[in-house]
């Protein structure tokens, strides 16, 4: 830790500072030694032990002949500690640290928590679309097209989006768009693909829609890795109609295709006049095994959203697509909570300064974590109850569908945390085995008590491992 590197200036000393003694007017003329020690004042000051001092002296060609005969000691090595001595330590100030490169602003972070939250009006536009008998285990129609391509897409673009960030990481931009120009319309077409074959007869508009969203997922990557999140922002408000009261039926797909069509040609476009030239030679390109962790923690956190939104059409029957208002409340909070990722950064980064022990850095760690977390839970609860004020025949918040939603957000975040930090595979393990025991229990109809205690005891494990593995100083290297 910084903060004890010079506690006390003098490190394995068994002798306080020395505080020289005032002098009276002109004793210094009549002392070499002290004029010496005002013509290197400045240097002797912020030397940390003598031979500092000593190389100096020899430096500037004394020997030990003229020493004793100017100073009267024998060597330069004991005039330097006499210098030493008369001297108080004046230590530079450290510079304050620079703005670092993951700095966010609130209102860019609450900008893409709008730019996740919007396409839950989809649903909403596009609900003539998911009409029709049910579906396989009594769901709505064309949710196993919606399921199916929607994992498959979380889990491409998270990988492609954090292979995309390596070569950002590594300050090739064009390598990134190298990987986001052969990476997006490839991972449309897989996901397209996954959701075609997962329909099943008579399910063609639910399957348009859902070969739909996996196109403006792909899109909505590569704007979103190279920062175009307002040119998302404004390819998505046409969705924003869908609340209008009264509007035609035929209007909602056509508003649909309109913001697809813009999120894709946005995409297209910065993609073709980002340069994406040659690779340099001799450049490391990240491996491609890397990138799996990150997939396998989209797919663990995609399934664990479908949880939270299959949960309210399961066991409160009030809304009837796979878009509800626990789905749409964790969407719109990875807006702050992306925030608070960056918070916690810099409150980790200060406690680093600031902490004299690895003890102490641990506790600022484990405080911090808890402080993030916790405001996150109440940001969350908060956009839960609104929406389910404002969602058509939402069901009321209760306290257990409250907790299983504040658990999974609990979860979703600490991983977050974790993946942000590099500690990737932590993360996709507990929430994909999260995700398979929330799978499990909701076709084997277990109680909802079941669910309450995966979540509870995944978010634990992962905010233990946040704390462990953070409170590491060696966690926050730049």
């Amino acid at each position: 830790m910084s903060g004890s590197l010079w506690l006390g200036g003098d490190e394995g000393r068994d002798t306080l500072p020395f505080i020289p003694r005032q002098r009276p007017p002109g004793a210094a003329a009549n002392d070499p030694v002290a004029q010496l020690a005002l013509r290197l004042a400045d240097v002797i000051a912020v030397a940390v032990h003598p031979d500092e001092i000593a190389a100096i002296i020899e430096s500037d060609g004394m020997s030990d002949e003229r020493i004793r005969a100017a100073y009267g000691y024998p060597d330069s090595f004991s005039l330097a500690e006499a210098l030493y001595r008369r001297v108080p330590r004046r230590y530079p100030a450290a510079p304050a640290p620079p703005r670092a490169s993951w700095h966010a602003h609130l209102g860019s972070c609450l900008l893409r928590g709008l730019v996740f939250a919007l396409p839950g009006l989809a649903y909403v536009l596009g609900a003539r679309l998911l009409t029709g008998p049910p579906a396989a285990l009594g769901l709505p129609a064309g949710t196993m097209a919606l399921l199916a391509g929607t994992v498959t897409g979380w889990v491409w673009n998270q990988s492609l989006s954090h292979r995309a960030h390596s070569w950002l990481s590594l300050a090739d931009r064009p390598a990134a768009v190298r990987a986001l120009r052969l990476g997006a319309p490839l991972g449309a077409a897989l996901s397209t693909l996954a959701a075609l074959a997962a329909s099943g007869p008579g399910e063609l508009p639910a399957a348009a829609f859902a070969a739909g969203q996996c196109c403006y997922l792909a899109a909505a990557t590569a704007l979103l890795v190279l920062g175009r999140e307002r040119a998302l922002f404004w390819a998505l408000l046409p969705l924003i109609l869908g609340v209008v009261p009264g509007l035609p039926s035929a209007a909602g797909p056509a508003l649909l295709l309109v913001s697809l069509a813009a999120a894709v040609a946005l995409a297209v476009r910065t993609l073709c006049t980002e340069t994406a030239g040659p690779a340099p030679g001799g450049a490391v390109s990240p491996r491609l095994v890397t990138c799996l962790p990150y997939g396998l923690f989209g797919l663990g956190a995609g399934v664990l959203v479908l949880y939270a939104a299959l949960g309210d059409v399961f066991r409160h029957g009030s809304t009837g697509t796979v878009a509800g208002p626990s789905a749409v409340a964790l969407t719109l909070s990875m807006g702050p909570a992306e925030w608070l990722l960056h918070r916690f950064r810099a409150q980790s980064l200060a406690g680093l300064r600031s902490s004299s022990s690895a003890r102490g850095f641990r506790g600022s760690v484990t405080a911090t974590v808890t402080l993030c977390l916790g405001a996150y839970l109440l940001v969350l609860a908060a956009l839960a109850e609104a929406g389910t004020r404002l969602w058509p025949d939402a069901p009321a918040l209760s306290g257990p569908r409250l907790a299983a939603l504040l658990l999974i957000g609990a979860v979703l975040w600490t991983g977050l945390l974790l993946q942000s930090f590099g500690a990737a595979v932590g993360a996709a393990v507990v929430c994909c085995a999260a995700a398979v025991a929330q799978t499990l229990a909701l076709v084997l109809a277990a109680p909802p008590s079941t669910g309450l205690v995966v979540s509870g005891s995944a978010a634990a494990l992962l905010a233990l491992l946040a704390c462990v593995l953070l409170g590491r100083a060696t966690a926050h290297r730049p």
